[in-house]
């Protein structure tokens, strides 16, 4: 059975780049055990500054979808957003199809 994933870059304000990543790498912790969760990886980009890279494995969109309402997680994005340089970029969606470390 195929996966649902996501992978997306967020770019931080000028200095904000950890700060992010570190909200980031909480949310993951919040999620971890949330149904369908695989994968919740958070990177900072080495070629551009204050960016941060979020890579998500989930067994279905609607796992996905529903981690949303994990306790702490919206909390958590309301601290992200004035962080980030503009909008969110819609990421890529992918369909995942296996891999070292997937359920």
């Amino acid at each position: 059975m195929n996966k649902y994933g996501l992978h997306g870059k967020l770019q931080a304000t000028a200095g904000n780049g950890e700060q992010l990543a570190q909200i980031l790498l909480e949310a993951s912790r919040l999620v971890s055990n949330a149904k369908g969760c695989q994968l919740y990886l958070v990177s900072l980009d080495q070629n551009t500054p204050d960016g941060v890279w979020v890579t998500e494995v989930w067994d279905s969109k609607d796992d996905h979808d529903n981690s949303l309402q994990v306790p702490g997680v919206r909390e958590l994005i309301g601290q992200a957003m004035p962080l980030l340089a503009g909008s969110p970029q819609k990421g890529q969606v992918l369909e995942v199809l296996g891999g070292a470390g997937l359920k």
